[in-house]
Parts: C-alpha cells; structure tokens; sequence
C-alpha cells in the first residue's frame, strides 16, 4: 500500500495532462502533486521510490513547471552553485541547515515506502554539496519555506531576477 506526503495532493487526470504538457510525457512513478502553480496546475510532481519497473528512483519531488524548469537552469548555467557550495563550507549554519534538509527529504520519501538501494541517498547534492537546483527547489516547493534553505535561497533568486516565482502564475 502506498502512503502519502502531507501537503501533497493525489493526481486528477487534469494534473496528468498539464504534466505530459509541461514535459511532453508523463512522468514515472506519480504519487501525487506536492507544489502548485498559482493557478493550480502542478509545479512539482511527488513520485515513488520505486518504480514500476522496480527499479529506484531517489528523485522524489521532481520540478515539472517549465519556467520553473527554465529558471533553475539559468541559475544552473550561471554556475551559481559554486557560490551555494562555498557558502556551505564557510557558514556552519547553513551547512547544519542543509543537513536538516537532507533529513527531511529522507523522512519524507520514507512515507512513501522504504527502498534499501536508495537508503541515506536524497538529492541536489544533499547533504555535503549543491549539484541540482531543480531537485532543491522541488523539495523547497513541496516543503515549504524553512526546509530547505539552498533551494529557499534559489527561489529568492530567481524572484529577484523575475525569472520566476511560485507567487504568480506563468503557465
């Protein structure tokens, strides 16, 4: 039996069609809806630890919104993670944060269902290190504020840019 996240919504068939909208196919392993546009539409998808094909898949909060999407590529390309990366090994606080994050994604991914290939494995680079902005802003979307501060500090960087925000609707 498949549990749920809190927070996150199961998937209509009109979620379904905006996800093979948003990316041109459905996505694998769809549990639910753990973000939203504000209109509504999904921005990021919750999918299981294992899929139908078993096989593990760690991603669990998977940014589906294209601007979004578009977004953290920007940052991505701008190679902000550099500077996410050295401020985790010179601010201990944010480090201890991020590590708390990292727990958080675990638990909630627990919820979920428990897949040993996968055990202590979250994502973006958590807990040591900032690989994939998508991954943390999914998790910061899907979370809320306060849960993951890279993914926070992505959003607050995109908003200020006017790339894009989870406040307004872009779809």
């Amino acid at each position: 039996m498949t549990r749920s996240i809190p927070g996150t919504s199961p998937a209509t068939e009109a979620d379904l069609e905006a996800l093979r909208d948003q990316l041109g196919r459905l996505p694998r392993g769809v549990v639910g809806i753990a973000a939203r546009c504000a209109c509504g539409r999904p921005t990021v998808v919750a999918t299981a630890p294992r899929l139908e094909d078993s096989s593990p898949f760690p991603t669990t909060f998977y940014l589906t919104h294209p601007r979004a999407v578009k977004a953290c590529s920007t940052l991505e390309a701008e190679r902000l993670m550099d500077e996410y990366n050295r401020a985790l090994r010179e601010d201990q606080a944010l480090a201890q944060a991020y590590a708390r994050a990292h727990e958080d994604y675990l638990a909630r991914r627990g919820l979920l269902g428990e897949v040993p290939e996968i055990a202590g494995v979250s994502a973006g680079g958590m807990p040591k290190r900032v690989k994939c902005l998508h991954a943390l802003v999914g998790h910061a979307l899907a979370a809320g504020g306060g849960v993951n501060p890279i993914g926070d500090m992505a959003l607050a960087e995109m908003a200020r840019r006017g790339l894009w925000s989870p406040a307004r609707c872009s779809c």
